[in-house]
């Protein structure tokens, strides 16, 4: 229902933000002799914007699975494949959602991830590295932080911010390539390369500082996944697995393109910290002390 509210009320918000750019929007412009097509332009932002988000989304396990190297455990052959497989069973089954995909990874590294399309289609996979570091408890903790992810439907929920962003970021972006080419280069007749490289660069600047806006969010919703990881598998347990990850070396890193759904996340200090998937170790073991 979180899911259905967010997507609605993102609609929502485009649609007034529309409404209410687009009236002053086109005047201004015509004043200018620009003569952009506003309704165009966000019609294909939107397209774009969200189209690519959900397209990501959408093939998330397959992206995952290919990056990683990701062994899909259909049938367990050893105690820890079993073990593994039951666990995340019995907190899906905990946490209301249906049963993911469980995989194993080769990494020496410790962590863990999960993605997928909704609550019921997704996928949680985890390193050899943190099966052969972590105890039984740190690694069952570790794996209800995943599935609280999935039933949290943060996947579908930074989609959608995802989107957002994305919609703005190629919407500006146009805006100012259209500028440049007829206000700097004087180009009176469709688009010049003027345009094109304007609007690439600005897609880039844009794009980078949207991001700390999405990963803001993705800091936000760890303590959530950890209290999450609380509630299926025990506070302790939860503590113990990230005070395991603190003392690792180093957080280990996931690929980019997954490292918002993992345990651990980039380091980050000062700026850099804007711009990490998530929150120190040290804040997330505080907050979890906190809610007892």
């Amino acid at each position: 229902m979180k899911r259905i509210g967010l997507f609605l009320a993102t609609n929502l918000a485009i649609i007034v933000v529309l409404s209410i750019t687009m009236p002053l929007l086109v005047p201004f412009f015509q004043q200018q002799g620009l003569n952009i097509d506003v309704a165009s332009s966000l019609a294909v932002a939107l397209v774009i914007g969200f189209g690519g988000s959900f397209l990501s989304l959408a093939i998330s396990k397959w992206t995952a699975k290919r990056f990683t190297g990701a062994q899909v455990i259909t049938d367990p052959r050893t105690p820890r494949e079993r073990w593994l497989v039951e666990t995340v069973a019995r907190q899906a089954q905990a946490a209301g959602i249906g049963m993911p995909e469980v995989a194993i990874y080769p990494s020496p590294e410790i962590n863990a991830f999960a993605t997928g399309m909704s609550r019921n289609n997704a996928l949680v996979a985890v390193s050899a590295g943190l099966l052969d570091s972590m105890t039984a408890d740190e690694a069952e903790a570790v794996l209800a932080h995943e599935v609280s992810h999935v039933a949290n439907g943060d996947m579908v929920t930074l989609a959608l911010i995802q989107g957002v962003v994305n919609t703005f970021v190629i919407f500006l972006s146009r805006i100012i390539g259209h500028t440049v080419d007829r206000v700097v280069f004087k180009n009176e007749r469709g688009h010049g390369p003027a345009f094109w490289i304007t609007t690439i660069i600005a897609e880039l600047v844009l794009g980078i500082l949207a991001s700390i806006i999405v990963m803001w969010f993705s800091r936000k919703r760890e303590f959530r996944a950890d209290a999450g990881g609380a509630r299926l598998a025990g506070r302790e347990k939860m503590i113990a697995a990230l005070q395991r990850l603190k003392v690792s070396a180093g957080e280990a890193e996931l690929p980019d393109q997954l490292a918002a759904f993992g345990i651990s996340g980039h380091i980050g200090r000062g700026l850099k910290g804007l711009f990490r998937s998530h929150p120190p170790l040290d804040e997330r073991i505080e907050a979890l002390r906190a809610s007892a």
